[in-house]
């Protein structure tokens, strides 16, 4: 991975924050403080999991998308769709309508990713079977929990499948595939529409690689919304042919759903979603609690990819159409066209993650063990003075968090209302020294009212 700082797709918009903490309680990192009366992002500790996205009421927190304009500095255009975004529309849009007016955009080719998703789970029993010292295997689908595990279990890193997300899969192989048509490789533009804010961040900035296979994201929500537009205002035309239209099969459909990559192994799998569930079971495996798991699909979103933060539709919903297609694809004896597989061997010797995945620990305190734990005895004896109620009043999302950011540097112990009563009380500050105490935290327009 490139330089030493993640990427976040996730922004947070001073002009629109209140400071409510509804974020900074909720981020399973403890990664955002309230400064100032703003909330404030500790770039080191986020995982872009989007759960400050879904929850704040003020719609503060946007996700960065490129610019659909750039779809067009390529001569040719390829989009590669998650099965998730099929399940977003009403059911009596189809398939055939939603890659036409992708078409009519100006793409050339459309393809859902996970197309490829069978030739990753052939090589992924593969390198369990090579690898069977490193169980439990943890996927590396989903990239908010890759970071997840490089930043809070980084014990756990070598537990994480070292090959290549479906999306990038998917980019190899449509790349190679028309350029042995003759087209030019740097004429060719590869661009995935996300569920997620940290598909974004994966691609702008890999974990075990150098570079993406993508060249550019699109937004689900912005992309729905133009689909939808175009199919209503076209909707007494006929469709145009979709050259590329197949059917999915109900495996493929399943994969990003909870339980879709699990279910292709063979042992004890368990499928878990929602980032706080997934946490809790990397505790357990991280503290030799749980011992017999041979597989983990750890996502972390609710439902997996249905819940994806840039999502339109209700998740459940979402899984409910995907079924029915699923249904359907046995109902109507589909049959499905893949030629991935006449790819194959080209694929298997590009799917290896060729980098290493780095540990990020937010825990370590220093470099040096004697200072990390000396300074562990002052976070304890902070620890005892504190209310250990863990209010937030401090800007902090715990009395820990500001017991370590006071350690490191970052805060003042004198942010806790509770200590700041005990001051004020010995005389040792004034109720105005108080007031602006908390000012800083919350603002000083709080207290003018």
């Amino acid at each position: 991975m490139k330089g030493e700082a993640f990427y976040h797709a996730l922004k947070i918009m001073d002009s629109v924050c209140t400071g409510c903490t509804h974020c900074m309680h909720l981020c399973p990192t403890s990664a955002i403080r309230i400064k100032n009366g703003k909330a404030s992002l500790n770039e080191a500790a986020c995982t872009d999991c989007g759960m400050c996205l879904k929850t704040c009421p003020q719609q503060a927190i946007i996700v960065e998308q490129d610019d659909f304009s750039q779809i067009f500095k390529f001569s040719y255009r390829i989009i590669l769709l998650p099965t998730v975004l099929i399940g977003q529309f009403p059911e009596d849009i189809s398939e055939e309508q939603i890659f036409s007016e992708l078409h009519n955009m100006g793409f050339h080719y459309v393809m859902e990713v996970d197309k490829a998703t069978e030739i990753l789970s052939e090589e992924t029993r593969k390198y369990m079977e090579k690898n069977s010292h490193l169980r439990p295997f943890i996927s590396n689908s989903c990239p908010a929990v890759i970071r997840l595990i490089q930043v809070r279990f980084p014990s756990l890193i070598d537990h994480i499948i070292r090959l290549k997300q479906v999306m990038d899969i998917a980019a190899i192989y449509v790349r190679k595939k028309f350029i042995d048509k003759g087209i030019p490789a740097e004429e060719i533009g590869v661009f995935f529409v996300t569920q997620c804010a940290a598909k974004i961040a994966a691609i702008k900035c890999p974990v075990g690689e150098e570079k993406s296979s993508v060249d550019g994201v699109i937004n689900m929500d912005f992309i729905y919304n133009k689909i939808l537009l175009a199919i209503n205002k076209n909707k007494d035309k006929p469709i145009d042919k979709v050259p590329e239209q197949y059917h999915l099969t109900p495996e493929s459909i399943r994969w990003t759903l909870t339980d879709g990559e699990a279910s292709h192994y063979a042992g004890r799998c368990l499928a878990i979603d929602e980032i706080h569930n997934v946490i809790e079971i990397l505790e357990k495996l991280e503290n030799d609690e749980i011992t017999d798991i041979d597989f983990l699909e750890l996502r972390a979103c609710d439902h997996s990819c249905a819940g994806g933060a840039l999502t339109i539709n209700n998740r459940f919903l979402t899984i409910e159409r995907l079924q029915k297609r699923m249904e359907n694809y046995v109902k109507n004896h589909y049959h499905t066209v893949n030629k991935m597989p006449q790819y194959r061997d080209f694929l298997n010797e590009q799917i290896r993650l060729t980098g290493k995945i780095l540990p990020r620990s937010i825990e370590k305190l220093d470099e040096n063990m004697l200072i990390a734990m000396e300074k562990m005895e002052k976070i304890n004896r902070i620890m005892k003075v504190l209310p250990q109620i863990d209010c937030g009043a401090c800007g902090t999302p715990s009395c820990r968090t500001l017991a370590q950011d006071v350690v490191q540097g970052k805060a003042k112990l004198n942010q806790c209302v509770f200590m700041q009563k005990i001051l004020t009380k010995e005389g040792l500050i004034t109720p105005e020294e108080s007031m602006e105490l908390s000012a800083k935290i919350w603002g000083a327009e709080k207290f003018n009212k």
